[in-house]
């Protein structure tokens, strides 16, 4: 729980859970959403990938990135009965 509350804690990072939420895209296209470093931006999807909220699939020549939309559910679940816990 600890890796996704870290993984969401940054703007940048939710805002590349928007972005994917739209539909899958390569780190290149995700990046023309940002004003920061390829190098920054990797930094940021290894981030959400270690947290499994976005999945990776080589294309080619390519990585392609999305939501992993299973996970998010996981997540808001417990998150929802953690909250429901303490009410």
């Amino acid at each position: 729980m600890d890796a996704l509350f870290k993984a969401i804690a940054d703007k940048n990072r939710r805002k590349i859970l928007q972005i994917l939420k739209k539909k899958d895209m390569t780190a290149g296209e995700i990046g023309k959403h940002f004003e920061i470093t390829g190098a920054s931006l990797s930094h940021h999807l290894d981030i959400l990938k270690r947290a499994r909220l976005v999945i990776s699939e080589r294309k080619g020549q390519y990585i392609q990135y999305s939501l992993n939309t299973s996970v998010v559910e996981e997540i808001l679940t417990d998150v929802m009965d953690m909250f429901k816990a303490k009410i």
